[in-house]
């Protein structure tokens, strides 16, 4: 726990103001569905802030848990040691544990899960014991061919991060970097073959679980092949 004394009093008082604003804002509980390169990695911050809401990556949490040896962290190295598949009550478990933190106070945003309608049952059943539920699911509807052309032509430049993209943001001279004047490569990942393997295992795994939330009628679907902004405020007008 940081020693209050020792926080800057322009720190506090910020802090102080966020919450306070953040107390007049609806609780949210919202999940976000899409598959690598549709843009959910880019609005959650966004909408996070906006409605002072967590951001629940299921990876992140675990490592958190497995870190700061929770006894559910426990069990969830105990699992991961042994190389094996952590269960889903186990991550659920976790969530909710999560949601008991300040930061999550207004609700949360769940990123990456559900992956299976059983993990999504487990999840709403957990929920209405707390008394809630999902307020809104959001998917990032977007062609194969749209996020092929976007993810494969990605080059980066290692040493800075400096990304480029061959049709939406050419470098100055093709393959090198426009600061340094070095040369750019492609990530391993992002070629046409293995995306292509990423999506066919998404559409088969998440499909029932976009089904699942429609019939539940909490689902909404983003155009996420639009430029970000554009992006931004459909998902506010879904989320308004």
């Amino acid at each position: 726990m940081a020693d209050l004394e020792d926080v800057q009093t322009v720190d506090l008082m910020s802090e102080l103001l966020r919450r306070l604003k953040c107390s007049q804002k609806p609780d949210k509980r919202l999940i976000f569905i899409g598959p690598p390169g549709s843009g959910k990695g880019t609005q959650s911050p966004i909408v996070k802030d906006e409605f002072c809401l967590c951001h629940l990556s299921t990876g992140d949490m675990l490592r958190a848990a497995v870190a700061s040896k929770t006894p559910l962290g426990l069990k969830a190295k105990e699992a991961m040691d042994k190389g094996a598949l952590v269960t889903d009550e186990l991550v659920v478990g976790i969530i909710d544990e999560a949601m008991n933190k300040p930061k999550c106070q207004k609700g949360f945003i769940l990123d990456g899960f559900p992956r299976t309608v059983a993990q999504a049952e487990k999840l709403d059943e957990m929920l209405k014991k707390r008394g809630t539920g999902i307020d809104k699911v959001l998917n990032f509807a977007i062609d194969d061919s749209v996020l092929e052309e976007r993810i494969t032509g990605r080059w980066i430049h290692p040493s800075s991060g400096r990304s480029y993209h061959t049709k939406f943001a050419p470098p100055k001279t093709p393959g090198v970097d426009d600061i340094t004047g070095e040369p750019l490569i492609q990530r391993k990942d992002d070629n046409a073959e293995v995306l292509r393997s990423r999506l066919a295992a998404f559409h088969t795994q998440t499909e029932p679980v976009i089904d699942y939330y429609a019939k539940k009628a909490v689902l909404t679907n983003i155009h996420a092949e639009k430029a970000p902004q554009e992006v931004t405020s459909e998902v506010q007008k879904a989320l308004s």
